[in-house]
């Protein structure tokens, strides 16, 4: 299979943000909006390109879909040990090409009616370009440290989409607080790739994920407190993949990201920065299930299983509606993270890694659909608040039916997207761990409980009056929602579980209808009591949360966690730790070097004389030298 083509994927971003980046304040905006449609709209056309012909065409060879290579060595470090960079084309990277590109796609067509206006349009298309740029890059690196330099670029990107109203002091710190938050992350991240390099000779992927090469079968040559230094490494992967996909407890920068334009939260949300935890797990499946029996798995299902139920439970509180979807995020990805954990790896046995990427995959295309509504709603109210929303199903009939297309997927109503891969992870659960079963149950209730709370406060609700009457968003901003509601419909019918599978072999399959039945049935009821306390006007949701108490107190304080952290940083790092050593550092340290300093200014106070520059001063000396000198011969012989 040819691939030199799709290297083309991600240079064309490179050259779209190089172009608007150096020349910003030449183009003007409506040519800078066209330029970085149609540059994503080459990349997109390529990636599909690419997954027509890898999916039915070349990939499947002996009913096993290929892994395609091509790299050049950058960096040498020993006979075995180097860098390479290139691209590598399987079925995740292929499948994670297609959402990158088309939920990008869509981002940049809406921004060109959302960001209309803008001072900064032009410089703002040149940061969608880097992202888009970044994450194609992440998605198709052939190793670890490829894959790194990436992973740190979408972490620039990030930072400068977020801090994009660099006037706001709020969104300048979400963008510091998202970029530091990561970095502590990604140290974890980079110790984990140094020592699989140190012990297993290799960063490459196929490598790595060989069953039978040596990364795999040699893990427990060497151990650390009880566990296989291998087993470290991944588990401190994952802390870099934790730290990028918001997991508890490094999840408080997500909600404060939505400071950033709406579109940048729909693109870093819902297909692209925050599902590269999930995608970095999955590229390492097989080191992750065959190390240490599946130890540093089993920590991914836990944190995936807690972080999903924990940041259901605080969406359910919160008011700002981009807030609401940004604690969403976090439930679901946590949603794919067990689903990897729980997962075996051989033909059924791998279905919940296949429902992990399939609910990727899914998900991306509703909760870009969710994300690009709100903006919608945004755009027509000019407020995020719940509150200064409600009925206006009457003004926005577009926003309205695609919003509730997008809630009735997350909710996993059938037979939209959201039903099939959500079921399948569950059905994973249901057979590996009926604890992480129960939990992912009763996320599922709650996540359609806070979704048609939003649906019914934003569309339905009391009569606001408005001050300016709400209007539908312009085409730009209406043809990407209408694409979405489309996909969201529709792409749950793939049968996905003949395309990415864990060990690349395809398998079919099936429905189970029993377990199918009670999770449609607890989302059911989720939406039922959103019904009662959210369609009309009522006092209903307000008696609850009352009786609720101090644990609704806490849930909607995000359990204080933002708190915790400032705690911790300000009054132990800083005040604790970081002001005495400072003070040694000013004091001792500083201290010495300044003194050494001052008693050589002194003393060459006291010295300078002798070099006054003038010639009866200096035969003075002289003289009086040689008077010496004569004296002490005299004397001593």
């Amino acid at each position: 299979m040819n691939i030199n083509y799709i290297i083309l994927v991600p240079l064309i971003p490179l050259a779209v943000f190089l172009l608007l980046g150096i020349f910003s304040h030449k183009i003007k905006p409506t040519v800078s909006g066209l330029i970085g449609v149609g540059g994503l709209l080459s990349s997109t056309i390529l990636s599909f390109y690419a997954a027509y012909q890898y999916f039915f065409v070349f990939g499947k060879v002996g009913g096993v879909f290929q892994t395609f290579v091509e790299k050049t060595t950058w960096m040498n470090f020993t006979d075995t040990l180097h860098i390479d960079m290139g691209i590598l084309i399987d079925p995740i990277s292929v499948m994670m090409l297609v959402v990158v590109s088309t939920i990008s796609l869509m981002v940049h067509i809406y921004s060109n009616g959302y960001m209309k206006g803008d001072e900064g349009f032009t410089k703002f298309f040149a940061y969608l370009s880097l992202f888009s740029f970044s994450m194609f890059g992440l998605v198709l690196a052939t190793n670890l440290f490829q894959i790194y330099i990436f992973w740190e670029l979408v972490g620039v990107s990030s930072y400068l989409l977020i801090g994009y109203y660099y006037t706001k002091s709020s969104a300048i710190a979400a963008s510091k607080k998202a970029f530091i938050v990561t970095r502590f992350a990604d140290l974890g991240f980079l110790i984990g790739i140094l020592i699989i390099g140190y012990y297993t000779g290799t960063y490459d992927f196929v490598d790595l994920n060989n069953p039978e090469g040596n990364a795999i079968l040699s893990w427990a040559a060497t151990s650390f407190m009880g566990m296989s230094v291998i087993t470290w490494a991944l588990i401190l992967i994952f802390v870099g993949g934790a730290g990028k996909s918001a997991m508890f407890p490094l999840h408080i920068w997500l909600p404060d990201a939505m400071e950033g334009p709406t579109p940048v939260s729909a693109l870093i949300h819902a297909a692209t920065m925050v599902v590269a935890g999930c995608y970095l797990v999955a590229r390492l499946f097989p080191m992750y299930y065959f190390v240490d029996d599946g130890f540093a798995l089993h920590i991914v299902a836990y944190v995936g299983a807690f972080s999903s139920l924990f940041a259901a439970v605080i969406a359910i509180t919160q008011t700002d509606i981009k807030r609401v979807l940004a604690f969403s995020t976090m439930s679901q990805i946590g949603y794919m993270m067990f689903a990897l954990g729980v997962s075996g790896y051989d033909g059924h046995e791998g279905v919940g890694y296949m429902a992990s990427m399939f609910h990727l995959f899914t998900h991306a295309m509703f909760k870009a659909l969710l994300f690009l509504g709100a903006g919608s709603v945004i755009h027509a109210v000019h407020s995020n608040e719940l509150k200064d929303m409600g009925g206006l199903r009457k003004y926005m009939p577009i926003t309205n039916i695609t919003f509730l297309i997008a809630a009735l997927a997350i909710a996993g109503v059938p037979p939209f997207a959201g039903f099939w891969s959500k079921d399948e992870i569950l059905v994973a659960a249901f057979h590996h761990d009926k604890l992480i079963y129960y939990v992912g149950l009763l996320v599922a209730g709650l996540t359609a409980f806070y979704m048609f709370r939003l649906y019914f406060g934003i569309f339905w609700s009391k009569d606001t009056k408005y001050h300016h009457t709400p209007h539908e968003s312009p085409l730009s901003m209406s043809v990407p929602l209408m694409i979405l509601a489309f996909l969201s419909i529709t792409v749950g019918f793939i049968p996905f579980s003949e395309f990415v599978t864990a060990d690349k072999m395809g398998f079919e399959a099936h429905l189970n209808y029993p377990l199918a039945a009670v999770a449609v049935g607890v989302g059911a009821v989720g939406i039922i009591l959103s019904w009662i306390f959210y369609k009309k006007e009522n006092d209903l949701a307000q008696k609850w949360a009352n009786g609720f108490g101090m644990l609704y107190k806490w849930a909607s304080n995000k359990f204080y966690f933002d708190e915790i952290y400032l705690f911790v940083t300000k009054k132990i790092i800083f005040n604790l730790i970081a002001a005495p050593i400072a003070k040694f550092d000013k004091k001792i340290v500083d201290g010495t070097m300044e003194g050494i300093g001052n008693k050589t200014v002194l003393l060459a106070q006291k010295i300078k004389g002798l070099q006054s520059g003038r010639v009866q001063d200096y035969a003075l000396f002289f003289v009086g030298g040689v008077v010496v000198i004569v004296m002490v011969f005299i004397y001593l012989w």
